[in-house]
């Protein structure tokens, strides 16, 4: 058993955002720290403007942000005006880091995280990359040569980082789907279904997904007329002009329609299949829970990387890929027929299982505790 008990004034700084799928895990990583150690300072490092800089306080936890933002692929010439940022960011990372002085700067990807490490690793402070895809960033990868430590969620990342430093411990997830105790009759009773008919759960992330939305509203003639029921997460982004769309339609009494869902363990809990796009802390939470899932990969991401994710599990019988652009066809009718196939449904449980690696983030957080140590 690893003890920690003996270090005193422990300091990490945890840096990245952007998205739900890099602050749950940062969030996650940081709270198993505070468990093993509970007089550990974190200092988390994000973007101005992103996500991060709201969920991270609401988590309990200071947070400095960096004016950065990405390289435009588009328009090559506003790049002139991210390189300066990205020089400016690296001086206050400095500043930062050398206030705070930790001992291990964390990333978790994410604009923030780039010139935060980098600027960590040449001040001699150990770093630790969590690449949370199958498909590692450009960012991870330049950082992963002056990184101590690379954590991992799916096999075969020495195609990207070196072999030595790799360590396969998974994607920590929202500590609260674990712990959940909520039956399926009472989750399903939550959303105001009937628990005698199958649920198709419809998730398009934090901000939602325009094809998986459109695909809903392609087709609910075949909802209305089915024996499914389904709970949709619209997006609070999409949600105005989902509701207008849907005034002008008869009712369909067997869609349940949310802009956002906060008690996620009750929704996971009414679900018999998942529809959700296939960012990795999404995939971690359904092996984990063995949920039977249609993936549908978003194509707006970097290096394609959620078309890998989703490949990783598709090619081993861990769930169902639909590609974008084919998902306004076939995805209702797809998630409509399998929800019913018990079998089906039973063998695509039983392989996102095999899948499933728990307790990432304490394993995370010892990784980052022998960093100290060291």
């Amino acid at each position: 058993m690893y003890i920690c008990s003996v270090m005193k004034d422990i300091r990490v700084i945890v840096s990245g955002g952007g998205t739900g799928g890099h602050i749950f895990p940062a969030v996650s990583i940081a709270n198993a720290i505070k468990n093993l150690h509970p007089e550990a300072e974190i200092l988390f490092v994000g973007a101005e403007g992103r996500m991060e800089m709201q969920r991270v306080p609401d988590a309990g936890y200071k947070i400095v942000g960096l004016p950065i933002e990405g390289f435009n692929r588009k328009n090559p010439l506003k790049n002139i005006r991210v390189l300066w940022k990205i020089m400016k960011c690296q001086q206050m990372a400095r500043k930062i880091i050398r206030d705070f002085k930790p001992q291990v700067v964390v990333g978790v990807g994410g604009y923030a995280s780039g010139p935060t490490l980098k600027t960590a690793a040449q001040m001699g402070i150990p770093t630790l990359i969590q690449e949370q895809n199958s498909y590692a960033g450009v960012t991870n990868k330049l950082l992963a040569k002056s990184a101590k430590k690379i954590c991992v969620a799916y096999e075969g990342m020495e195609r990207f980082f070196p072999a030595e430093k790799i360590t396969m411990l998974g994607n920590p997830v929202r500590q609260s789907l674990l712990d959940a105790n909520i039956s399926r009759e009472e989750a399903i009773k939550q959303f105001g279904l009937d628990p005698q008919r199958p649920t198709i759960l419809i998730i398009g992330g934090s901000l939602g997904a325009r094809t998986l939305n459109e695909s809903v509203l392609q087709h609910l003639e075949e909802i209305r007329n089915s024996d499914a029921q389904i709970i949709w997460q619209t997006g609070k982004y999409y949600s105005k002009e989902i509701q207008q769309r849907l005034a002008d339609q008869p009712k369909v009494d067997n869609l349940v329609v949310t802009d956002f869902i906060s008690n996620m363990d009750a929704a996971y809990a009414a679900a018999d299949i998942v529809v959700s796009r296939a960012g990795a802390s999404s995939i971690s939470e359904l092996c984990l829970l063995g949920k039977p899932c249609i993936l549908v990969p978003s194509p707006n991401v970097a290096e394609d990387h959620q078309t890998k994710n989703a490949m990783a599990l598709s090619t081993k019988g861990a769930a169902i890929l639909v590609r974008d652009a084919e998902a306004s066809d076939v995805l209702i009718q797809l998630a409509l027929s399998t929800v019913t196939d018990k079998e089906q449904l039973a063998t695509l449980s039983q392989n996102i299982l095999k899948l499933a690696l728990p307790d990432s983030a304490n394993k995370i957080a010892l990784e980052v505790m022998k960093l100290i140590e060291e």
